[in-house]
């Protein structure tokens, strides 16, 4: 079974978690909503991979690591054969100008069509309604 290693991030600001749904998927519960997160890329340490996605997917800069949360794994059958080990991150912005809600494109390495999100603010104390176990250490955040 694969074990791909993944990286989770939880962009905090003034109490609320950025979180976001798949702007063109047909229905909630095709994505549900998530917070930014991807794949580490090879030989690539999970602080990179932590910042490179989550600029790719809110087109936010400036995004800073406030600490590391931990590592957790969740299996992904019946969607996937493999069991995805991830690492959290608690990150800031340092961005003033930062919108309450707005559309990011994320163009991944180039070559297929942009994928939109619809990025907005949450109330911390609600993320546990987080898609795919993506809510498992975010109680961390509070400790």
């Amino acid at each position: 079974m694969k074990r791909p290693q993944k990286v989770v991030a939880y962009i905090v600001r003034e109490g609320r978690l950025l979180v976001f749904v798949h702007a063109d998927d047909e229905g909630f519960d095709e994505s549900g909503l998530q917070v930014p997160a991807g794949t580490v890329r090879a030989g690539e340490p999970p602080e990179q991979a932590v910042l490179r996605e989550a600029s790719e997917e809110t087109g936010l800069h400036g995004l800073r690591i406030e600490r590391y949360l931990g590592a957790a794994e969740w299996d992904m059958r019946p969607y996937a054969d493999a069991v995805h080990v991830r690492h959290f991150f608690h990150l800031s912005v340092g961005a003033v100008d930062v919108p309450d809600r707005w559309i990011a494109e994320e163009r991944g390495d180039g070559g297929a069509e942009p994928v939109r999100f619809e990025l907005y603010w949450l109330p911390l104390r609600q993320g546990h309604v987080l898609s795919a176990g993506q809510s498992a250490l975010l109680g961390r955040l509070v400790d």
